[in-house]
C-alpha cells in the first residue's frame, strides 16, 4: 500500500537528491493521516509560518539571546512539513492543480528565501551583511535556473544534482547549531555556502545552454523536415 502511495504522490517528478528516498517514504506516511480539513492551501500557510519562525529566530537573537536561534531549526521544519506536504495532498486527494500549485509553491519558496536572509542580514555584524544579499541572489539564480530548465525540457526538477532544498535546510540548521555553540561561526559558514552555490549555479547555468543549444537545433532540424516534405 505505501508502494502505491509513494508511485502516486511523486508521479510528476523525478528526484536525485541524496534524502530523496527517505523523504518520500517519510511523506508517503504522512500524506494519509493529515485530517481532512487541511487543505493544501493551508499546509502552504503552515510552510510560510515556518518561514516567519525562522525571521522570528533571527531577531530573538540580535535583540534578546543567541540561543534563539534554535527556534530556525523548528521553523525550518515547519516549513518542510508544509512545503513538502501542500503538493503532494492535493495527489493523494486526486485535487491537485498543476499550474495554480506550480506559481504558488514557486512564490512561496522566493518570499521565503527573501525572509530567510532578511532575517540573516539583521542578524550578521558591519560587512557580513552583505553576504545575507548573496545568499539571496544566489538561491534566485538557482530558481531562475530550474524555470528555465522545465521550459527547455517539459521536465520539472527542484535538485540540483544531489542537493535539493530538504539538503539545504539541513545544512543551514547545522549553521544555526554551529552559532549557537560557536559563536560568530555563522558568518563565515555562509561566505562558504555562497561560494558553494555560485559554484553549483555555473555548472548548472552551463548545462541549462547546453540544452537550449540542442532545442535549437531540434527545432531547426524538425523545420527542415517540414519545408522538404511541404516542397
Amino acid at each position: 500500500m505505501s508502494q502505491q502511495i509513494n508511485k502516486k504522490l511523486f508521479q510528476d517528478r523525478k528526484r536525485t537528491n541524496i534524502l530523496s528516498n527517505p523523504e518520500q517514504k517519510f511523506i508517503s506516511y504522512l500524506v494519509p493521516k493529515i485530517p481532512s480539513w487541511i487543505s493544501s492551501d493551508g499546509l502552504t500557510g503552515i510552510g510560510f509560518f515556518g518561514s516567519l519562525m525562522i525571521l522570528g529566530s533571527f531577531l530573538m537573537a540580535e535583540y534578546v539571546a543567541r540561543p534563539w536561534l534554535l527556534l530556525g531549526i523548528v521553523g525550518f521544519f515547519v516549513q518542510w512539513f508544509g512545503d513538502s506536504l501542500d503538493g503532494r495532498i492535493a495527489y493523494y486527494r486526486n485535487k491537485s492543480r498543476k499550474w495554480y500549485g506550480f506559481a504558488l509553491d514557486i512564490v512561496m519558496d522566493w518570499v521565503s528565501t527573501v525572509f530567510i536572509g532578511l532575517g540573516y542580514v539583521l542578524y550578521a555584524p558591519d560587512d557580513f551583511k552583505y553576504s545575507g544579499f548573496a545568499l539571496v541572489s544566489l538561491y534566485g539564480w538557482a530558481m531562475i535556473i530550474s524555470q528555465l530548465r522545465y521550459r527547455i525540457t517539459d521536465k520539472y526538477t527542484i535538485d540540483a544534482g544531489l542537493l535539493g532544498p530538504t539538503e539545504i535546510r539541513v545544512i543551514i540548521c547545522a549553521v544555526l547549531l554551529s552559532e549557537v555553540i560557536f559563536p560568530g561561526s555563522i558568518n563565515y559558514l555562509v561566505i562558504l555556502i555562497c561560494v558553494f552555490l555560485f559554484i553549483i549555479n555555473c555548472v548548472d547555468t552551463k548545462k541549462l545552454l547546453d540544452l537550449g543549444d540542442l532545442k535549437d537545433k531540434e527545432e531547426k532540424e524538425k523545420k527542415a523536415a517540414t519545408y522538404e516534405q511541404k516542397g
